[in-house]
């Protein structure tokens, strides 16, 4: 079999058969196919598509390609959720001890921001301390006694999808249906949990940028879970605004305690509450408004807020930024963004609200790039809200000055101020189990 034959094949609109993904994936995770040829086959699926028997073969090749968790080392049933990316976007930090706290296992593994999009584990690493590497028997261990442990993506699950995406990053292929959802299914499969709630994003600070986009994706990645044997529902949410009002590591972590005390912003509230409903609806406690209830009443009891305390002291943080998180480090500076005129916010580019928070040091350009975990912006007014010539908007953190006009004008330029309200958009566009 060669790698040329496969590439012409579908270069020309043809269905590859499981035999060539699979030689593909191989030669990917091996080396021994180049990557000039693993970018010409990318570019070939990106314009000629695949089917969603192609794309479920190339995602079971993925989760092939290295080691899987072996789940009969776990407890009880297993749920995950996973989030295609956007800003403002901390809802681990608070669905996870929501579900753990009724005894169902949360064994998660997340990644890391890059560009506009955050990360939960760059979030977790502003807690001081907080140790995002275990090994397999600490991660198994603690799973099994306090049923949480978030930790980063591991190099040995799914290697083929870090290559492909380097590839993909550089040869812009990354917006392709069936190469998305076979890196993020690959991966989520390879950790074999038995349930997974996806929170599939649309809008200006989303991969999708439209609902149908978002819809199509999220039945794809359904239908493959499904094919695997797993519980699924995908949740498509709004990201045409920033989720909440933070956007930033420690500000993010802060907002998510406040919300696990009950005191959120109500639109990421409401998300949290949704996909904790969900979760727990897919892993056996009742319909998804029973779930949703007792998520509801996670947060009413502080015992949501004390398992991401108790998870938070097992991976070695500084339980005390959870309790009083007034503890966490300030940036050295803060600037107030102020409207040029009166009006109403008809509309925020959320991607460039995030590349602002980018500019600021909260985030990274490239995987090397150091973080400044106090740095980001706290919105002050959101889409619909009113806003009067002067009247703040936004407070920038960092802990240089000079890196305030910046993220100021990109802000400044994602933000439209108009004389009518916009109408309200649907927070939740739609649910696919």
């Amino acid at each position: 079999m060669r790698l040329y034959d496969i590439i012409k094949k579908k270069r020309d609109g043809e269905e590859l058969s499981k035999e060539e993904i699979d030689f593909f994936i191989r030669g990917v995770t091996d080396g021994s196919i180049p990557d000039y040829q693993i970018s010409a086959l990318l570019m070939a699926i990106y314009f000629q598509g695949m089917t969603v028997r192609e794309t479920c073969d190339l995602t079971y090749a993925v989760r092939d390609s290295g080691e899987k968790l072996d789940s009969s080392q776990l407890r009880g049933i297993r749920v995950d959720k996973h989030s295609t990316g956007g800003v403002g976007d901390k809802t681990s930090l608070v669905v996870a001890p929501i579900v753990a706290s009724y005894g169902i296992s949360v064994a998660k593994m997340s990644g890391r921001g890059l560009g506009h999009t955050g990360g939960t584990i760059d979030k977790l690493e502003a807690i001081d301390g907080f140790r995002t590497t275990l090994s397999e028997e600490e991660f198994v261990a603690q799973v099994n006694s306090i049923g949480l442990a978030i930790v980063g993506q591991s190099k040995q699950f799914a290697p083929a999808d870090k290559k492909l995406y380097a590839l993909r990053d550089v040869t812009a292929t990354v917006d392709s249906m069936p190469l998305i959802a076979s890196s993020i299914m690959g991966k989520k499969l390879a950790a074999d949990d038995d349930c997974i709630v996806l929170d599939v994003k649309t809008g200006s600070g989303s991969f999708m940028k439209t609902v149908e986009k978002s819809r199509e994706l999220a039945r794809l990645m359904v239908d493959i879970g499904k094919g695997a044997g797993k519980k699924m529902a995908a949740i498509i949410t709004n990201m045409d605004r920033p989720l909440g009002r933070a956007i930033g590591n420690s500000l993010e972590v802060i907002e998510a305690v406040e919300t696990l005390g009950g005191r959120g912003p109500e639109d990421f509230t409401e998300v949290c509450l949704t996909l904790a409903g969900y979760m727990l609806s897919l892993a056996g406690k009742g319909t998804f408004e029973e779930g949703r209830d007792l998520a509801r009443r996670a947060i009413g009891s502080g015992a949501a807020l004390e398992k991401l305390i108790e998870t938070v002291k097992a991976q070695g943080g500084d339980e005390r930024l959870i309790r009083e998180p007034e503890r966490f480090r300030k940036a050295k500076f803060s600037h107030a963004v102020l409207s040029a005129k009166s009006g109403y916010l008809v509309s925020a580019d959320t991607e460039k609200y995030g590349l602002a928070s980018l500019a600021l040091g909260a985030g990274r350009n490239t995987a090397e790039d150091e973080i400044d975990y106090a740095a980001g912006i706290i919105l002050k007014k959101k889409t619909g809200d009113r806003v009067e010539a002067g009247e703040e908007i936004a407070t920038l953190y960092a802990d240089r000055e000079d890196l305030f006009a910046e993220a100021e004008k990109i802000l400044l330029g994602a933000t439209e101020i108009g004389p009518d309200r916009p109408a309200d958009e649907p927070l939740i566009y739609d649910v696919i189990e």
